[in-house]
């Protein structure tokens, strides 16, 4: 059994006095139950190349815990998620904002970052418990109409498989964007900050 890692990150002061400690959890650490497809440790994404150095998906303690009962909630129906991307550092964000500079998909991390950089948001689908594809309309990181949620221009099995997802993370406290199917900002995510953490991958 893995051991449950915390990672202290550091004390930011606000303009109130206030400050408090942030810290990540490796998913991995509280379930098993997850499938994990880390597009930025392998070169199948938008940037056509390796971002991150391992496999890991790190969330705010508070996020990780909801996102595993969501999980719970999609597997008593058959189905289970899986995680394309988690924490993403800042540099990271940079990276791609230099290559599609568009903040209809990709946030600017100059202006405020992305919730991802905070630990706080998640990408994500569903697989059945068997691990065989659920088709969401488009792959992971299409950046076109084919990938909003707000287009219904699918077959009914399709839609439905959004509406699933959708339906079951918005009752644990995530909040869908318009353009991107795959990806979900926890509700509190105002309440951490930006972050520029190495991950913490060894060999």
């Amino acid at each position: 059994m893995r051991i449950i890692i915390f990672i202290p990150l550091f004390f930011l002061s606000f303009s109130s006095g206030e400050s408090f400690q942030n810290s990540l959890i490796d998913i991995t650490t509280i379930s098993s139950e997850f499938s994990l497809e880390i597009r930025y440790a392998t070169p199948n994404n938008f940037m056509d190349e390796i971002l991150y150095e391992c496999e890991v998906c790190l969330l705010q303690i508070e996020v990780a815990k909801q996102i595993v009962k969501a999980n719970q909630y999609f597997c008593e129906k058959g189905y289970r998620i899986k995680l394309y991307d988690c924490y993403r550092p800042l540099d990271i964000q940079k990276k791609m904002w230099a290559k599609m500079p568009r903040p209809t998909y990709i946030a600017n991390p100059y202006e405020g970052g992305s919730i991802h950089n905070r630990g706080a948001a998640i990408d994500l689908t569903l697989e059945s418990l068997d691990g065989c594809f659920v088709d969401m309309g488009s792959d992971y990181d299409f950046f076109g109409n084919t990938s909003h949620i707000n287009n219904f221009n699918f077959s009914a099995e399709i839609l439905a498989n959004r509406k699933l997802l959708l339906d079951g993370m918005r009752q644990f406290g995530f909040q869908s964007v318009r353009t991107e199917w795959w990806h979900f900002n926890f509700s509190k995510n105002w309440k951490y900050p930006v972050l520029n953490v190495p991950l913490p991958c060894s060999y």
